[in-house]
């Protein structure tokens, strides 16, 4: 199916993310620390995502489990440590067949194991932002954090990182002196950028908070934003890193809108939030194993029911190209529904 193969493909281009940013640590020069230091640090930059096998799950399960205990404090401290162990394994195997790179740098046990914790620890951090969600400190507490300043698969990244590796390889093979140097500058763009995004995200949130606020009081409401409900997420969007989508709910209705650096802030209708929402999501949750799924990864749940038959889905994934992938269906008892109608 066309959804599924897009979700497949977009995970491979994250992964890519994470691999130029490995690619980019070993080529500031980190590589030479020890041998078989760029390739630790690549595949450390992946290795949380030992996780993606929750796909095979089927369904929407895999949902609670990725990006959940393989990028907490306890896989930080262990993964690295397994992986430094195969790197010296994988060395002395080859030395062994006679099949160790004549040009391959000793192994240095120390920088080897540090280069593994550098690597690991830039997937979570690269995870944290963007607005699917990780769980930072899972097993200890299965809290989301989001950081909604960068899109999953940012070209603009993209473009620094790949530039930092090819130009700093090119001048390396050349003997250039500070060959690092493209990859100092390709690191520090991107740092530059992802505290841009963060601005601009902070910013879409602030005027969307503030308009809200004004909204309610040109109505003779109470401040809604004051509500423990009450959220505003700016979502980031595709190419347009000054552009955000604004996802807002105030506990008795939902919305969203459209940010732009240089433009004013548009917020469209609002939708009502049905008054038995809680009630139908702990039946969905109590009658599927997907919809206690979803609902736990749910950051933003819009809850529908036509008849007995609730669909549960979430405000940062209801565009139809990708909204299947994160929609949960489940039918509830009809005298229990009927009993909870406000």
């Amino acid at each position: 199916p066309f959804v599924p193969s897009c979700l497949r493909a977009r995970k491979i281009l994250d992964n890519l993310t994470h691999s130029l940013a490995g690619a980019v640590l070993g080529q500031m020069g980190l590589k030479k620390k020890t041998g078989l230091g760029m390739a630790t640090l690549i595949i450390a930059a992946n290795i949380p995502d030992i996780d993606a096998v929750a796909t095979l799950l089927g369904g929407v399960q895999h949902l609670a489990i990725r990006r959940g205990i393989t990028h907490g404090p306890i896989a930080m401290l262990v993964l690295p440590l397994l992986l430094t162990g195969i790197m010296i394994w994988f060395d002395r195997w080859q030395g062994r067949r006679g099949k160790r790179p004549a040009d391959r740098l000793p192994i240095h046990k120390g920088w080897l194991l540090a280069l593994a914790y550098i690597g690991c620890l830039s997937h979570p951090a690269l995870d944290w932002l963007n607005s699917y969600g990780i769980r930072l400190l899972e097993p200890f507490s299965s809290q989301w954090f989001y950081g909604d300043s960068i899109f999953i698969i940012d070209i603009w990244i993209w473009a620094a990182f790949i530039a930092g590796v090819w130009i700093s390889r090119r001048r390396e093979k050349k003997g250039v002196g500070n060959w690092q140097r493209p990859a100092w500058i390709s690191f520090a763009a991107v740092c530059a950028y992802i505290f841009t995004n963060g601005l601009i995200t902070g910013k879409a949130e602030a005027e969307t908070r503030q308009l809200l606020v004004d909204r309610a009081a040109e109505s003779g409401l109470a401040d809604v934003m004051q509500r423990r409900d009450a959220m505003v997420v700016a979502n980031p969007v595709p190419l347009q890193f000054w552009k955000r989508e604004i996802l807002w709910r105030d506990g008795s209705a939902f919305g969203s809108g459209e940010f732009a650096l240089f433009n004013r802030l548009v917020l469209g209708r609002e939708q009502k939030i049905p008054g038995n929402a809680a009630f139908l999501e702990s039946e969905v949750a109590r009658s599927s194993k997907d919809g206690a799924a979803c609902l736990f990864w749910s950051r933003m749940p819009v809850v529908t029911a036509v008849g007995a038959r609730v669909t549960v889905r979430d405000q940062r994934f209801m565009d139809p190209l990708v909204g299947d992938r994160f929609t949960v269906r489940a039918n509830v008892r009809k005298d229990r529904l009927e009993r909870s109608r406000p």
